[in-house]
């Protein structure tokens, strides 16, 4: 499963490598609201709980769904202007202004998204327009909860009221804790942009999709970039370009932003400990596969232990060379085991390290 983005026709200079204030305090909402998926940033996290007004935390808690399980587009206004050519703003300022350009039908369904209740990939009616798109969406955001129920009913009778709202809730953040920590990252932002820019005026896209992470890859004889995810969408450039995003506060999340009409967006983590080559998600579920086989768990045991040939572990479990042969097959496609040449023997060994790794990698992988 993957998400394509379409560049045919896409030329060098449309695209462009730009921090975004904006979507980089959509990613701080996010790392408040699930700590969790952000292990590295817990002390930050500590430390703005602690001394976050009462009141603000209440307003963080009324449309979290913003943020906490669906990053809303509304993060990444620049992309749903006419054109699709339009860069962040400089400032958390600027970005606000061009979430006021959006039309109320574009900022309802993007603040819908997490209802589900719209097509993402494809133009269709709206939930302002159309009566039964918006009993549905109303109807998804009940199955959420009373509170993203009370907000969408709000949203769908005054939209002007909510995007006041939303705006006066993220200057107010920007004053408590984000314009501090923006102050930091920007830095390291303008870096990481810097280097992706020289990247692409010298070695071209590829090498600099590469850099960005190799879960991002071009087949340029397609012009066709595929991105490893746990889901799947498709969108173009068209007649506007492609923007690279960074992050300093998302890993492990690579998002793309795929709506449609709106300009792709790459929004990507960067100094991240993420592994230099991890793997893809296929890989990934092979690896677990591999693994859910009891016999399968049972000779990894013994290859944590010590290296055995096929012949020993057919003895131990009781089974022929053939039945282990296909096990042994079957983990060392997944990459879980080494195997070498002692004399005509020939010994299999787990690889700690790889099964070590698991954890963080399944984390990683559907959390991207």
């Amino acid at each position: 499963m993957s998400v394509h983005i379409d560049i045919a026709g896409l030329r060098p200079e449309q695209v462009a490598v730009v921090p975004s204030p904006l979507a980089e305090l959509g990613m701080a909402l996010h790392a408040l609201s699930e700590p969790a998926h952000h292990p590295g940033l817990q002390g930050w996290v500590t430390g703005v709980t602690a001394r976050l007004d009462p009141h603000l935390a209440d307003r963080m808690c009324e449309a979290d769904f913003l943020w906490r399980t669906t990053f809303s587009d509304l993060f990444m206004p620049f992309a749903g202007i006419p054109g699709r050519n339009t860069l962040p703003g400089a400032t958390l300022a600027e970005e606000l202004d061009l979430l006021d350009k959006l039309t109320d039908e574009q900022f309802v369904d993007a603040a819908l998204e997490f209802t589900c209740s719209q097509p993402y990939c494809s133009h269709g009616p709206d939930a302002l327009s159309d009566a039964e798109v918006r009993r549905r969406a109303l109807e998804l955001a009940a199955a959420r909860g009373p509170q993203q129920l009370r907000f969408s009913e709000r949203l769908l009778a005054d939209p002007p009221r909510i995007r006041a709202w939303l705006r006066q809730f993220l200057q107010d953040c920007d004053a408590a804790f984000f314009a501090e920590a923006w102050s930091r990252l920007r830095h390291q932002l303008s870096a990481d942009t810097r280097h992706k820019t020289d990247l692409l005026r010298h070695k071209g896209l590829a090498e600099t999709l590469a850099a960005v992470s190799p879960a991002v890859t071009l087949d340029e004889a397609a012009a066709d970039i595929a991105v490893d995810k746990l889901g799947e969408g498709r969108t173009t450039t068209g007649d506007g370009g492609l923007l690279l995003v960074p992050t300093s506060l998302g890993w492990p999340h690579l998002a793309v932003l795929h709506r449609y009409g709106w300009q792709p967006v790459l929004h990507y983590p960067v100094g991240s400990p993420e592994l230099a080559a991890p793997p893809t998600l296929e890989q990934l579920a092979l690896r677990m596969t591999a693994l859910s086989h009891p016999v399968r768990m049972r000779i990894c045991r013994h290859l944590a232990r010590s290296a055995y040939t096929t012949g020993e572990l057919a003895q131990v479990h009781g089974m022929t060379a053939p039945e282990i042969s296909r096990h042994l097959a079957v983990l060392k496609k997944a990459g879980l085991i080494t195997t070498r040449r002692r004399g005509r023997y020939v010994l299999h060994q787990l690889d700690v390290t790889v099964v070590a790794r698991l954890g963080s990698e399944f984390l990683e992988g559907i959390l991207r």
